[in-house]
């Protein structure tokens, strides 16, 4: 199946997108679980600096050596920002791990704070990653691409394990259906803060555990076995986790990917990709 992706410049070799090495394990456990390691290696962690020590604030998803996709939300005028890349456990030296420094940060020109509207941000590193099986980009959906409702997504971050508990330590994930945006939009549910350049998924009532750190990745299969990144976390109640009617809201990447292409169309190439030629070939350009 052919789509068009953004790509970098540098020849990647061995690693193509939205395949990892070590496939997640899914059990369809609604209310979260510790993920295996490094089954999603595009999730990364965006960190701030405070006096002098690094801390987790958002998650992100890494589109490319360069390039990491996070929420605008996320990201302030004062603080420093890097990124950890190939993490599992925040709290533990890993094999494989890098950190790399935000040389430039670019949000949505029409972020809107109060409505979360085109809650996007761009952040390009310091210098490219190099591909390994611990750090690989997760693939973009096609332009203006909308999931059926009942699509099973999988949120992944290192938010809170509950309602006002402790953060996480090791990556979780956590299933969440997608909601339909004329059942995420009805009044009794988001009503208009729902909006169709976003993604409803969960709002079941079941604890979902708070994985999806804000800015993280929700994750969508192929018939092909591969992941694309179909969402940004953006919002959700204030009441606490995948409250009834009231499920995580992501802003949707279909609806984005130009704005993504425009804004990096300095270091990327608009190139044909054949995901699954070049999978099985096991070559890439990014």
């Amino acid at each position: 199946m052919k789509r068009l992706l953004v790509l970098a410049v540098v020849v990647a070799g061995a690693y193509g997108c939205g395949f990892p090495t070590f496939p997640p394990l899914l059990n369809r456990v609604v209310a979260g679980e510790g993920v295996r390691p490094h089954s999603w290696p595009w999730q990364v962690s965006l960190q701030s600096n405070s006096r002098g020590r690094w801390s987790h604030v958002c998650g992100g998803t890494l589109i490319s050596q360069e390039w990491v996709l996070t929420a605008a939300h996320c990201i302030n005028e004062v603080d420093d920002y890097r990124v950890e890349l190939g993490k599992h456990s925040l709290k533990a030296t890993e094999e494989g791990s890098v950190a790399r420094s935000a040389t430039k940060i670019i949000t949505h020109e029409g972020y809107n704070v109060l409505l979360s509207r085109n809650d996007i941000a761009l952040i390009k590193l310091s210098s490219p990653v190099a591909l390994s099986d611990t750090i690989t980009p997760a693939c973009l959906p096609e332009r203006d691409v909308v999931l059926p409702h009942g699509t099973p997504c999988f949120v992944t971050g290192w938010g809170r394990l509950s309602t006002n508990g402790p953060a996480a330590d090791i990556l979780q994930q956590a299933l969440l259906p997608v909601v339909g945006h004329d059942v995420c939009s009805q009044p009794d549910w988001w009503n208009v803060l729902a909006t169709e350049k976003m993604v409803c998924a969960g709002g079941d009532g079941i604890a979902a555990g708070c994985n999806g750190d804000s800015g993280g990745p929700l994750n969508c299969p192929n018939p092909d076995g591969s992941w694309d990144v179909h969402g940004v976390v953006s919002f959700g109640s204030g009441e606490g986790c995948n409250v009834l009617q009231k499920p995580t809201v992501f802003t949707q990447v279909s609806s984005y990917v130009w704005w993504i292409k425009q804004v990096s169309s300095c270091l990327f190439l608009q190139l044909p990709f054949d995901k699954n030629k070049t999978n099985k070939q096991k070559k890439n350009i990014y």
